[in-house]
């Protein structure tokens, strides 16, 4: 087992299981996101989010989502840094002319700035939720049970700091770019490889990959034009 993920295949087949439980994830991540849009009054989404907080197989999947992000960054780095030395002079001119933007050659800065986003986004909300505590949080009106009221806090910051909303489309769009491509590359490198599959799973990828720029996009723009 040691040897299959210290070899080249085996990392990368690793870091595809880890890339498709992240992309779960962030599928629950948006459906719960999305709810900011569809009630004004907070009330589903502290609902939900109470549900999430203080559910049980809940609380037993956070760490293994933190290790789940923390194993996909670092094979990642592990993987680039073994394709640069294998080849130093970089690729061919022809394929210079790409946009420099192209996922399938901008993976490893795709997921650079996305670990960025990712910091903000746990110390505007994770830590202020589970640590530091933050008056916003104070339990809301219209709940019988107790929760934190996590629809003001993040509200507060959609409304109030433009700035937090650029970067948090941006932030989407690259999630959106990152998946793109990662999500057929990780069917690729399990073995799901041949031509017709390749075609449904690239569309597919894309797909999934505008939805969650759309998704993720559309919240701080929805609060930015109604508020």
């Amino acid at each position: 087992m040691s040897n299959f993920l210290s070899a080249s295949i085996g990392r990368k087949v690793f870091m595809s299981l880890t890339g498709l439980f992240l992309i779960s994830f962030l599928t629950l991540h948006l459906t719960l996101n999305l709810l900011l849009i569809f009630d004004d009054s907070g009330i589903l989404f502290n609902q939900a989010a109470n549900f999430m907080a203080t559910n049980p197989m809940i609380k037993i999947m956070e760490p293994i989502l933190a290790l789940g992000f923390i194993i996909h960054i670092i094979w990642a780095g592990w993987i680039t840094l073994d394709n640069m030395r294998a080849r130093p002079q970089g690729y061919a001119s022809g394929d210079q002319l790409l946009k420099w933007w192209a996922p399938s050659k901008n993976m490893f800065i795709l997921g650079g700035m996305i670990l960025v986003f990712l910091i903000l986004h746990i110390f505007n909300f994770w830590v202020k939720l589970k640590i530091t505590g933050d008056p916003l949080l104070a339990n809301p009106t219209g709940t019988a049970t107790q929760m934190h009221n996590t629809y003001a806090l993040v509200s507060n910051l959609f409304i109030n700091f433009p700035l937090y909303d650029a970067l948090y489309v941006l932030g989407g769009i690259l999630v959106g770019l990152h998946i793109s491509h990662g999500f057929w590359s990780a069917f690729q490198t399990i073995g799901l490889s041949n031509i017709n599959w390749m075609k449904r799973l690239k569309c597919l990828a894309n797909l999934i990959g505008i939805i969650f720029a759309i998704g993720f996009s559309a919240i701080p723009i929805y609060f930015l034009l109604k508020f």
